[in-house]
């Protein structure tokens, strides 16, 4: 019987106190009849990532690619996608938000296939603790989204985004921030694809913690939704 393969994408940028302890639990990741590979993505970390990565990351990662300059978070999935070979392909940040052991079950539904596209979603079991004001611009951005696209989607902004390899490692993403989230969303259903969600647990970092996101990237967000619809 052919093998699976399972490409799980993690872009980083100055998590030195995570990031192998996230490369640790990936690759304990067992699915049956599936080859796993992982693919980093330094954006230019200013913090000491990049040395820990070049001292212990190759025990972890199949490959760890390093950009020159800081680019943002859609363009290190960019750089990713393009180096994957994956049957399926999965985004994984590089922190311990989103629960590394639902990763089998987001991916299962393309590998079984019943959709071409898997969103692991927040809301569906109303799991999505944290900041209020950040479920409510969630809220409003995917609802703003389904408009546009004419999908039926709970969680724009979920991580946990799993796609058919051939599709992600053809798509040209325009977006190098955050605003790739409501981009790759309209060009699923640009293309026709299937996508599906399936509900995932949330443990949300504070700012002083390391989370990234910021109100500009909410504007953004909004401008790209409707930019590509």
């Amino acid at each position: 019987m052919k093998k699976n393969k399972l490409s799980i994408v993690v872009p980083v940028y100055n998590e030195k106190n995570l990031i192998i302890d996230v490369l640790k639990k990936l690759k304990k990741i067992k699915i049956k009849n599936t080859d796993i590979e992982i693919i980093v993505v330094d954006d230019f970390s200013t913090d000491g990532t990049r040395k820990i990565l070049k001292e212990k990351g190759s025990k972890f990662a199949d490959k760890i690619l390093y950009h020159d300059v800081n680019m943002g978070k859609g363009a290190g999935l960019s750089t990713g996608f393009k180096e994957t070979n994956g049957d399926v392909v999965i985004i994984q940040d590089a922190d311990f938000e989103y629960d590394i052991d639902e990763i089998p079950s987001v991916v299962k539904p393309i590998f079984d296939g019943v959709c071409d596209v898997c969103y692991g979603s927040r809301f569906l079991k109303n799991e999505y603790k944290g900041y209020k004001q950040n479920q409510l611009a969630n809220k409003i951005l995917t609802k703003l989204s389904n408009f546009m696209t004419g999908l039926n989607v709970t969680d724009m902004e979920t991580c946990y985004k799993a796609f058919r390899g051939d599709f992600i490692r053809n798509i040209d993403i325009k977006e190098k921030r955050f605003g790739f989230e409501p981009e790759i969303t309209a060009k699923v259903s640009h293309n026709k694809l299937k996508l599906i969600e399936v509900p995932i647990h949330y443990y949300p970092r504070t700012k002083e913690e390391g989370k990234k996101i910021n109100f500009k990237d909410g504007i953004r967000a909004l401008y790209c939704i409707v930019k590509y619809k």
